[in-house]
């Protein structure tokens, strides 16, 4: 068993756990893909290389800037998909106060991994990323873990989405997205990323083992 395999197994048991601990919460309680661009790049206190970049996908901005959650994923990691909910109930409770980012860090031994960040990223130029980014994690049990391309499958949401194909199918295609993906996936690697989801909060690795560790760490950046 590899490495990222071993990582992203433990990642899955946490976060279907906390994805349950947040269904019950939800059930007691009553009850975009936003670009700042006063914002350029965050650093790492641990090396130079930035956490975020001017051209990093913003889900949700903070105008005071204060406190920034970055998310390096995988498209095809099935603990992104358990913690994904998660993170859609954290943005909506910290909505105005911090900063959401998500950056791409498909992993090799995912066979549609890198096309699923291009068919996001190609989205993105029509102003699709977050609703493309929500479809990939919706469908992944359809598409994930399988060993031929899935670029039609990709194609068809980016029909469903309503986005001009032409336009989609060149941007897919273009080595400029794919560069755009290694951009972060170099980034990633540099800050010491090994397996997804991996999270940063103004610039520092965190470590949480549930929704409540996440909450208890964006509690802190804002009162400090």
């Amino acid at each position: 068993m590899t490495k990222n395999l071993k990582l992203s197994l433990l990642a899955v048991l946490i976060f279907l756990g906390v994805f349950g601990a947040m269904v019950a919460i939800n059930a007691t309680t009553a009850g975009r893909d936003a670009t700042d661009t006063a914002a350029t790049t965050s650093v790492s206190a641990s090396t130079s290389t930035p956490v975020t970049r001017a051209n990093s996908h913003r889900l949700s901005t903070a105008a005071d800037g204060k406190v920034t959650f970055v998310e390096f994923l995988d498209f095809e990691c099935e603990a992104c998909r358990a913690a994904f909910p998660v993170i859609e109930q954290l943005r909506k409770e910290y909505a105005g106060r911090v900063t959401f980012v998500v950056r791409y860090f498909p992993i090799q031994s995912h066979f549609n991994a890198e096309r699923a960040a291009r068919a996001v990223e190609a989205a993105s130029k029509q102003g699709g990323f977050e609703a493309m980014y929500q479809k990939m994690y919706a469908t992944q049990e359809d598409w994930g873990e399988g060993k031929t391309p899935a670029d039609d499958t990709f194609r068809g949401f980016a029909r469903e989405l309503g986005l001009d194909l032409a336009a989609y199918d060149k941007a897919y295609v273009d080595p400029a997205t794919l560069q755009r993906v290694d951009e972060d996936v170099a980034d990633g690697t540099a800050l010491g990323v090994e397996g997804t989801p991996t999270f940063f909060l103004n610039g520092q690795k965190l470590t949480p083992e549930s929704a409540d560790d996440l909450r208890k760490a964006l509690d802190d950046a804002l009162d400090g």
